[in-house]
């Protein structure tokens, strides 16, 4: 019995450490996205919205900057525009407006040992983080 289930034990053993390697980068990930967005609501002095809260988010998640993407959307009652085209902007006095940021966080996770169970071709798990606030 003992020599049927010694080879099992260790795969599962590796698998929960997997799992809960891939977790943490997740919610690393999440964190720095609320964290770039805390700090874009408390000071942009030095620089744009959109590049402070990147740069925050990159450095904390030690994240490639094409990996986050910063939008800012105007959502007025039934419709959703980017804010910052003035041809779509909402009317006072027949819609609601409301703006919103939301930062998009992609990273990819490496196993110790690769399974290809749900990885993509080079065998990593795709991590995506999504993190948003209203505004306005």
């Amino acid at each position: 019995e003992l020599a049927l289930s010694a080879p099992i034990l260790p795969m599962l053993v590796i698998g929960m450490v997997d799992l809960s390697m891939a977790f943490s980068r997740k919610l690393t990930i999440e964190q720095a996205a609320q964290r770039g967005l805390e700090k874009i609501m408390q000071t942009t002095e030095n620089g744009q919205v959109d590049t402070t809260a990147e740069a925050e988010i990159e450095a904390a998640a030690d994240l490639d900057p094409n990996e986050v993407v910063l939008t800012i959307q105007q959502e007025c009652t039934n419709r959703t525009t980017e804010i910052w085209d003035p041809g779509n902007s909402c009317n006072p006095s027949t819609e609601i407006k409301a703006n919103y940021i939301l930062v998009v966080a992609t990273d990819e996770f490496v196993p110790m040992f690769p399974i290809k169970f749900g990885a993509n071709a080079q065998g990593r798990y795709p991590i995506t983080v999504r993190v948003g606030v209203r505004t306005q």
